[in-house]
């Protein structure tokens, strides 16, 4: 059981929580709980987990504050629970990073199924390089500052990138060298959001290399590689 997969579940409905905390564990899964997201903060120091259910709707901190913290602090995974009304909450939770949702009420069934497929997705991803997990991190003339997601040049100036471009340079300068499929990095972008023959990373890619190579037409740090994707060709290190 020790092997299984960590699963954290946040909910400040008690009810929810041992649902949840049953249904997983008897389907193979180690499961703690949390009731909101001071208890969340103090079990991430003291445990390692593999994936965490997190609830849109809470008291105090919310579900997409915590999300929002755990995309600049961590690669670890997040499925929203989210309220069926809330179109809204959906949307801003992908795009600061969510890998799924689940809509209340909701089957555990499904829940189970979303949880094995994110596991499936991410366990087959290339890790981030040991550079590539520091806060800041430096190449050629930039900086990328992930808590304040933003690029900052040798002099401090911020040049402006879209959530899209931010998702896109972070994922390829976290692992440098590394071929990166665009599947891959629609999964390290966007998640669910992706959808097939999504072309959205190439022009992506075409817009983060007018704003950060030289040359754009002639690019020294985002390299195509001819059937396999993109790779981060510069030098990364934690600034």
């Amino acid at each position: 059981m020790e092997s299984a997969p960590h699963i954290l579940v946040v909910d400040d409905h008690r009810d929810i929580r041992d649902l949840l905390a049953r249904y997983l564990t008897k389907h193979g899964l180690r499961v703690t709980t949390a009731a909101d997201g001071a208890a969340l903060r103090r079990l991430l120091k003291s445990s390692a987990a593999d994936l965490v259910v997190l609830d849109v709707m809470m008291p105090g901190e919310d579900g997409l504050s915590l999300c929002r913290h755990l995309r600049e602090t961590s690669g670890l995974p997040v499925i929203l629970l989210t309220a069926m009304a809330e179109d809204t909450d959906r949307v801003v939770g992908l795009e600061i990073g969510a890998d799924d949702y689940v809509t209340k009420p909701f089957n555990p069934r499904e829940l189970l199924a979303r949880i094995k497929a994110v596991l499936r997705r991410t366990n087959s991803l290339p890790p981030d390089s040991e550079a590539g997990r520091a806060g800041r991190l430096r190449f050629g003339r930039w900086t990328l500052d992930r808590a304040q997601r933003a690029l900052l040049d040798e002099a401090g100036v911020v040049t402006p990138l879209s959530s899209g471009e931010f998702k896109l340079l972070d994922a390829l300068i976290a692992r440098p060298g590394m071929v990166l499929s665009r599947d891959q990095l629609l999964d390290l972008t966007q998640g669910r959001a992706a959808k097939a023959f999504d072309r959205s990373i190439d022009n992506q890619v075409s817009r983060l290399r007018r704003k950060i190579e030289a040359d754009p037409k002639n690019p020294e740090l985002i390299k195509t590689v001819w059937g396999g994707g993109y790779s981060f060709a510069g030098k990364v290190e934690s600034a």
